[in-house]
């Protein structure tokens, strides 16, 4: 089956140095590459995907050179004129957790960046750092598109401190984004600091309270009534939630994950289900189905240390039917 679509994908292309939960190193160009690589593979040749990010000017030609093995992707959008891109280093402590340092800074993808995009259609936004993608960006890609927003909450719940740590923090400013996203992902941790107390107790914050599944339905209900068309709830190992509203009224969906084996590197495993997400909306327009491509994608993603990991269409067509059965 063919498929043709023009797709967006912002954020950064950090240069990533991690240090696996098996205390193996990998040193790569992650970020919205791990998406744009997932997503062209899933696609038709005659489908454009147009990764949009800034770098440094030494790392330009190297990702440039990765990319350029997939022919449906145009690397015209990735700049490096102002020499500032992502150098991030990770250290799993097991396969989810992590601690994290960032030593460079992209600078951040404006209006003028997007600008001549409006006919995708859709944008997978992926930040990582809170300081990657302006609302303005969301702003003017809402007024003057009429493609799907994918929006990943990893970054506007994220910080960098003066000393490099990378930090979680809340999204306060949380209701002047969500009119323009319409599809909404975040894990627990990432919706623990986007759904605020009126006042919090001393001892709550002291103690790393936990944002429950109980809570979850509140908040995706009040995404929804902001104009959020889903909201997806990751839960690692266990899959996603999805929530939508149908007949007028929220509907909630667990989907449970793939089972993989042998799981050897979990980064980027969220922008490879924002990638998933994103062709399964496209082209079944079926939310649930849709969580169950992410999921598929998001299980390749842990298979190994290198973009040879993602599947093409009918493969993972193949483990979603075998998962879930075929409908």
């Amino acid at each position: 089956m063919a498929f043709q679509y023009k797709i967006a994908i912002l954020g950064p292309i950090p240069r990533d140095h991690i240090t696996t939960f098996r205390g193996e190193v990998i040193e790569k160009y992650g970020g919205i590459n791990h998406a744009t690589i997932a997503i062209a593979k899933l696609l038709d040749e005659k489908s454009t995907i147009i990764p949009v990010a800034h770098v440094r000017k030494k790392d330009e030609q190297p990702i440039k050179k990765i990319l350029k093995d997939y022919p449906n992707v145009d690397i015209n959008h990735i700049d490096s004129s102002v020499d500032q891109g992502d150098v991030i280093r990770l250290r799993f402590i097991d396969k989810n957790k992590r601690l994290e340092k960032q030593t460079g800074f992209m600078n951040p993808i404006n209006p003028d960046d997007v600008k001549n995009l409006m006919d995708c259609d859709a944008f997978i936004i992926l930040p990582v750092t809170d300081f990657e993608i302006s609302l303005e960006t969301l702003k003017f890609i809402k007024n003057h598109s009429k493609g799907l927003i994918i929006f990943d909450a990893h970054g506007p719940t994220t910080i960098v401190t003066s000393s490099g740590n990378r930090l979680m923090k809340f999204w306060i400013d949380r209701d002047n984004w969500l009119p323009y996203i319409d599809i909404l992902k975040l894990n627990l941790d990432e919706a623990k600091c986007s759904w605020l107390h009126k006042e919090y107790e001393l001892a709550e914050l002291e103690k790393d309270y936990q944002f429950g599944l109980n809570d979850a339905p509140p908040f995706a209900q009040h995404c929804l009534n902001m104009g959020v068309k889903a909201v997806y709830l990751t839960l690692d190992e266990h899959g996603c939630i999805t929530y939508f509203k149908k007949n007028k009224q929220m509907n909630e969906e667990a989907v449970p994950a793939i089972k993989v084996e042998n799981i050897v590197d979990t980064t980027g495993c969220g922008d490879a289900f924002a990638a998933g997400l994103a062709f399964g909306i496209l082209t079944t327009g079926d939310y649930i189905k849709a969580a169950q491509y992410a999921n598929a994608v998001g299980a390749q993603r842990t298979q190994g240390k290198d973009f040879g990991v993602f599947k093409s269409f009918a493969e993972t067509k193949q483990m979603v039917d075998e998962a879930y059965g075929k409908n």
